[in-house]
């Protein structure tokens, strides 16, 4: 009973594996204990980020989304395939045990021995055999290689379970983004339209004048090039708009028919980014969570890999029974067994084993130096994205201006023309003028709706944090 005790505490021991906590790593570079770019506001945040945008047709996009996408599938598939193949290295940990059983039936001819009533000489002998088995057998990991082995294997699934909300995070802001560019495409399409119609207004009174000979054929065919161009860009336009909701149709894992209803208003951009964002709030990162692991994942297999050097312990036994008869097949008095260990030292293999060594040292050191490199590109890119924080605010505050501007400047010049007291240059510059600042100012209010994304993507997610368990909140 002892040595039973003995023996399943040193299983049980031998058995444990669990990935380390996170590691630290000096990147080389001073980290601040806040981002540079902004000074940042206090603010309420967001739950789930794109829930800020208050857009109930992107959130049941976003769910069929993660439904169907086939990008996501593959990584969930990648994921089942990390977790099988961790269950496989873990397995060694284990006594392997089977049970086997066996049936068999001789025939054998014995031929002119001198046995008193064997007639011709010819005797035949019929022999039946049963038996059960269960066998088990063992390798003692005395080492740790298999536990370091399982260990690698477990940190590849933490790493796949973070590249498959890595590939979560990025799909969503890519419906996101999508989203928003349709609706600002619609929306330019529209605009096109309008300036068309008024085109179309301005030509007619132009014509009008030309044929009255109150202006000349200069102001005529500048008016028709210009209602022309416009058409053109219409055209151009509603193509632009077909691209962008197929694409975003195919995110989907749709058919890419351009039948996507969009609204056509984009909405603005919600709160402010909160005070105090810790540095360490990239520690969430999916894809620094994947580097780190893999990075673990390399040394643990440098680990094992130099353990393989060492001696390898193995126990064997079985037991059962053996018997010419079927119905004695559980009886005791016809049980077997048998027990044995060996032990396996390599000695010579071309030096396979210690390359095996070096090779998993270098792949471990790739594996920290990209850690170490996803680490800053990290940083540039919330650096980045808070930076386009203010520029893009002031930018699109200065278009709203302009455009508020130059469409009273072009009512005014119409009014004026209209009357003859200005002349047709004046009124096509304010009408060009008056549909780019439009036209640009719907293209900033996407462009800092698409900021804002990069910020939560670049985040790993939206601003709520807490440092205890590192996830969004």
């Amino acid at each position: 009973m002892r040595s039973l005790l003995i023996f399943s505490t040193l299983f049980w021991l031998l058995s444990c594996a669990s990935t380390p906590s996170p590691r630290q790593v000096d990147i080389g570079a001073d980290v601040p204990q806040n981002w540079t770019s902004l000074p940042l506001e206090s603010g309420d945040v967001d739950t789930l980020w794109w829930q800020a945008f208050q857009d109930d047709q992107l959130a049941a996009l976003l769910d069929e989304a993660f439904e169907r996408n086939y990008d996501l599938q593959i990584a969930a598939a990648n994921l089942d395939a990390a977790s099988a193949q961790a269950t496989i290295a873990g397995a060694g940990k284990y006594p392997q045990v089977s049970a086997g059983a066996s049936g068999s039936r001789r025939k054998q001819n014995f031929i002119g021995l001198p046995i008193p009533g064997a007639g011709d000489g010819v005797i035949t002998n019929l022999n039946n055999t049963f038996g059960v088995s269960l066998d088990l057998s063992w390798e003692v990991d005395l080492w740790g290689r298999i536990r370091a082995e399982h260990i690698s294997a477990v940190a590849n699934v933490e790493a796949a379970r973070a590249d498959y909300e890595g590939a979560r995070l990025s799909l969503a802001a890519q419906v996101t983004k999508s989203w928003f560019a349709a609706i600002e495409a619609n929306r330019q399409v529209e605009l096109s339209k309008a300036t068309v119609e008024n085109l179309e207004l301005s030509h007619e009174q132009v014509s009008q004048r030309y044929e009255s000979g109150v202006t000349s054929s200069l102001d005529y065919r500048l008016s028709l090039a210009n209602l022309e161009n416009a058409r053109a860009t219409m055209l151009q336009r509603q193509s632009q708009y077909d691209i962008v909701v197929r694409q975003l149709e195919i995110l989907l894992g749709r058919y890419p028919a351009a039948a996507l209803d969009v609204q056509q208003g984009l909405p603005s951009v919600a709160g402010v980014v909160p005070a105090g964002l810790p540095a360490d709030i990239i520690t969430r990162r999916p894809d620094l969570i994947a580097a780190e692991r893999r990075w673990l994942a390399g040394d643990a297999a440098v680990s094992a890999a130099k353990r393989a050097l060492l001696p390898r312990i193995s126990l064997t036994g079985s037991t059962g029974t053996s018997t010419e008869e079927l119905k004695d097949i559980l009886n005791g008095d016809f049980s077997i067994w048998s027990i044995a260990g060996n032990i396996l030292q390599p000695l010579f293999q071309g030096g396979r084993l210690r390359a095996n060594v070096k090779l998993n040292k270098s792949q471990a050191e790739i594996a920290k130096i990209r850690y170490v490199q996803s680490m800053l590109n990290a940083f540039s890119e919330i650096e980045t994205a808070l930076a386009n924080e203010s520029y893009l605010k002031d930018r699109e505050a200065s278009l709203r201006i302009a455009t508020e501007q130059s469409l009273a400047a072009r009512e005014l010049a119409e009014s004026q023309y209209n009357r003859g007291i200005s002349d047709f240059l004046s009124m096509l510059e304010t009408q060009r003028s008056a549909y780019n600042s439009e036209s640009l100012f719907i293209s900033a209010r996407r462009a800092r709706l698409e900021a804002r994304i990069d910020l939560y993507l670049a985040l790993g997610g939206g601003f709520n944090y807490d440092k205890s368990d590192n996830r969004e909140l």
